[in-house]
């Protein structure tokens, strides 16, 4: 295929007929699922599932994650004519890579929204596929790893983001941003000696066990430093990646509810993803891009991107 198809080739999210390879149509056209992939909810042979989360409850200052999915939908189109950059293989030419669609919940019974979401992915990972999640407030990763570890146990947890989001909430009844991480080291799934955060540039007090490698570290020491000490804590164990988008600095996603200076540039966030491959990666999301604040729609390019970075680690070891 070439863009020559462009002419004959359109809504691949329907019509393609096969679940690999790039697609071709016109991006500013045709119905937008993520990267083109087939919109099913037949998990048959998938090896990826990309899923969008439209959920957000109460984040710090801005509302407007629950638009996040659909807006990096859009932007993915930009990036479904050919392979990643750099990697040296086609992800999308290696496994099967569906868009299942987003989670159906009622907005008006936001208690129903964390076993919702768990089921959901339970699903994904019970159909043998990686999921790939498109939130959605940061919230959303605690019912995921529920879903996560009640099938492979406590997991190795790397962590982009500006906050540590470990303050102390011990209500099991608060659907809260700000302390997904808290919650899930109390409830044992994730394995805080494995765990490392990425680009922290706020205070907190009790970090759980949790290995910091904040934004300064990152600019002072380098990528290298950083993917070093990335690996010495993660190991050889499964692990899942999250990654709230203000992990970059605002100049680069200024799209998110939670902005704070002082953040990775894209090209970092980009060198360090990109150097986690051969990680036992089971699956990740990309959280928090907010498009209402960002008319430019910078952050949703930059979610896109983290995305089809995390398709492609999940595939580094299948090319």
């Amino acid at each position: 295929m070439a863009l020559e198809d462009a002419k004959t080739q359109v809504d691949q999210a329907f019509t393609r007929d096969s679940l690999r390879g790039l697609s071709f149509e016109n991006a500013f056209g045709g119905a937008t699922s993520f990267l083109r992939r087939r919109y099913t909810k037949d998990l048959t042979g998938v090896d990826v599932a990309v899923t969008g989360i439209p959920f957000d409850q109460a984040v710090t200052h801005r509302p407007g994650a629950r638009f996040g999915p659909r807006a990096i939908r859009e932007a993915s189109t930009l990036q479904a004519f050919d392979p990643p950059y750099g990697w040296g293989f086609d992800p999308l030419s290696v496994m099967n890579v569906v868009d299942y669609g987003d989670l159906a919940f009622d907005y008006a019974a936001v208690r129903d929204v964390p076993a919702r979401i768990e089921a959901h992915l339970g699903t994904i990972l019970d159909a043998g596929a990686a999921p790939v999640t498109l939130g959605g407030d940061h919230f959303v990763t605690l019912p995921i790893l529920r879903a996560v570890a009640a099938r492979r146990g406590p997991v190795a947890l790397i962590q982009f983001d500006a906050h540590s989001d470990t303050w102390v909430d011990d209500d099991p009844d608060r659907i809260d941003h700000g302390t997904f991480l808290y919650k899930a080291i109390r409830e044992g799934l994730v394995d805080p000696a494995a765990s490392v955060a990425v680009g922290i540039r706020t205070d907190n007090p009790d970090t759980m066990g949790v290995t910091i490698l904040d934004a300064p570290s990152v600019h002072q020491g380098g990528v290298e430093a950083t993917l070093a000490r990335i690996r010495d804590t993660v190991g050889d164990g499964p692990c899942y990646l999250t990654f709230d988008i203000d992990a970059l600095d605002p100049a680069f996603a200024p799209g998110t509810g939670t902005p704070v200076w002082g953040g990775l540039a894209s090209w970092q966030a980009a060198a360090l993803l990109r150097g986690l491959a051969g990680l036992d990666l089971i699956g990740g999301d990309v959280v928090e891009v907010s498009p209402p604040y960002d008319t430019t729609g910078a952050t949703a390019i930059a979610g896109a991107h983290v995305a089809v970075e995390l398709i492609a680690l999940l595939g580094w070891n299948r090319r």
